[in-house]
């Protein structure tokens, strides 16, 4: 999520506690599992933009050593305390980890990138990765980007994730229903990828 004086961040810190209240104990186990399955057991996971702090608190749960961040500093103290680990406050750009862990979740968190920024995005996301690592990531399903609720959500199609970042290859793309009580009608594009071996360990000055 983007900074605090940013529109988006705003609104995620003066509606931290609804937030929260409408996903932290939403069950995500089937999106878990086919992300696990690119993971060794035991595996370092990086769940950047935690909100309410679910997916870490899921993870520690199956074995998984994790390491958190949102850039809402309500939220990240929330997510410490309901993932029962300490979560930093910083943004995407903040990003200061060189070929460390294994996996990253980044669920919901970057639809808040426009879409001209998110090969950059995706890229400053591949630092921390090490080699044939996996990314997941969801966002909402369409082809555009719009204004909800005070936020900047993106929604993307296909071939907006499919465009040539070098630091990952596809590994599946895939959509789902909203499991919130009443927004199954809504869909989310899920998508897993891989962290090239040839890719070094960095990224450009571009902001979001």
């Amino acid at each position: 999520m983007p900074h605090r004086t940013c529109p988006t961040s705003t609104y995620y810190e003066d509606h931290a506690a609804a937030f929260f209240a409408d996903t932290a104990t939403v069950d995500l186990a089937p999106l878990y599992a086919r992300f696990l399955v690119h993971l060794p057991t035991g595996a370092l996971r990086l769940d950047a933009g935690c909100g309410s702090g679910r997916d870490a608190r899921a993870f520690l749960a199956r074995g998984y050593a994790v390491t958190a961040f949102d850039a809402s500093p309500t939220l990240a103290a929330r997510a410490s305390a309901h993932g029962g680990l300490p979560v930093q406050a910083r943004r995407f750009q903040n990003i200061d980890w060189h070929c460390e862990v294994d996996g990253i979740c980044a669920c919901a968190s970057l639809l808040h990138v426009p879409l001209t920024e998110l090969p950059a995005a995706l890229d400053r996301l591949a630092m921390p990765l090490k080699p044939r690592g996996a990314l997941y990531a969801s966002f909402k399903y369409g082809r555009r980007g719009r204004k909800h609720g005070g936020r900047w959500l993106v929604e993307t199609g296909l071939a907006v994730l499919r465009v040539g970042v070098p630091a990952f290859t596809e590994l599946e793309t895939w959509t789902t229903a909203d499991q919130r009580p009443g927004r199954a009608d809504e869909q989310w594009l899920n998508t897993l990828l891989a962290r090239t071996e040839r890719h070094l360990c960095g990224w450009n000055n571009a902001t979001f």
